[in-house]
């Protein structure tokens, strides 16, 4: 039913893997290959490009829905709706900023200092993104000369440009290259987008909403556990004085034990996985036996 495009490069094997954790695998003959499959019937082709074409070949019919960067939506201009937010870049979990930088003993300080360098010409800046930069500078009042930069764009100051605009997820790599953030421009985050045409179509945006709900139910999971514990009455408000839970935990009563007067209940709750390392010594200093962490595939709200 959908022609879905997915990214190629940064995005690619996270993009992968999130499909796969959603049940949504997809296959293709190599890693080379440009199209693929997924073995679902509300799929009917995929194909696998740069994200900065993507935004574009959705607005124009080519794919219905695809994911790529707000950045390149920005970009390119492109008129598609976005279906939301997917909480991951090609590191973390993260959204990446689109920063302008300068060389560290730059005298510029905010963008608008950009104009008053007195270099009798305008002030060259360098960026993978020149319409979203040249849009963002003439909105705060500076004439620039924006250049295309075809990579190693960090590089290129202080000897071929005055400044930079680039991608970071923690400007580890900018300050590496000894430069400094001065603003940033945008903060980008992996989206699902759709065509506008396919979206008023019932049966494809339904379609859509499926496949989103899978895809966010994944993101959701990876970082949480299930936890299930058992715990006997005396310890159980102890019990649940530790235990966090996404909204309340499970409370059930158990069968009674053979040669045990006491109470006791199985409790059941999900938690976020970094907490676990100090969470479940707590829980059996409480009082809690038996405690199994497992994995979720998905968390669907």
């Amino acid at each position: 039913m959908l022609k879905l495009v997915l990214p190629k490069g940064s995005l690619e094997r996270a993009t992968l893997e999130l499909f796969s954790a959603a049940d949504l695998t997809v296959e293709r003959s190599s890693s080379v290959d440009y199209k693929a499959t997924i073995a679902d019937p509300r799929v009917d082709s995929v194909a696998i490009l740069r994200p900065q074409e993507i935004p574009r070949y959705v607005q124009e019919g080519l794919f219905d829905i695809g994911i790529t960067g707000r950045d390149w939506v920005e970009e390119t201009g492109s008129d598609v709706v976005s279906l939301g937010r997917l909480g991951y870049s090609k590191a973390t979990s993260k959204p990446i900023r689109l920063v302008l930088a300068v060389a560290g003993d730059s005298p510029v300080m905010r963008p608008e200092d950009l104009a008053g360098l007195g270099l009798g010409r305008l002030p060259r800046v360098a960026t993978e993104y020149p319409s979203l930069t040249g849009r963002w500078l003439r909105d705060r009042g500076v004439e620039a000369d924006v250049a295309y930069s075809f990579g190693a764009t960090e590089a290129k100051v202080p000897e071929i440009a005055d400044a930079v605009v680039e991608l970071t997820e923690t400007g580890r790599a900018i300050r590496a290259a000894g430069l400094r953030i001065v603003d940033t421009l945008l903060e980008s985050h992996t989206e699902l987008i759709a065509n506008k045409d396919a979206v008023s179509d019932e049966r494809k945006a339904h379609a859509m909403h499926q496949l989103h709900t899978l895809l966010e139910g994944a993101l959701q999971a990876r970082d949480q556990v299930l936890l299930k514990l058992n715990v006997v009455a005396p310890s159980l408000e102890a019990v649940l004085a530790v235990l966090p839970a996404m909204r309340s935990p499970t409370v059930s009563r158990l069968a009674p034990s053979p040669g045990s007067d006491l109470e006791a209940f199985a409790l059941e709750t999900v938690v976020a996985k970094a907490s676990v390392n100090t969470l479940i010594p707590a829980l059996k200093d409480a009082g809690a036996t038996d405690i199994l962490e497992l994995a979720l595939s998905k968390i669907v709200r």
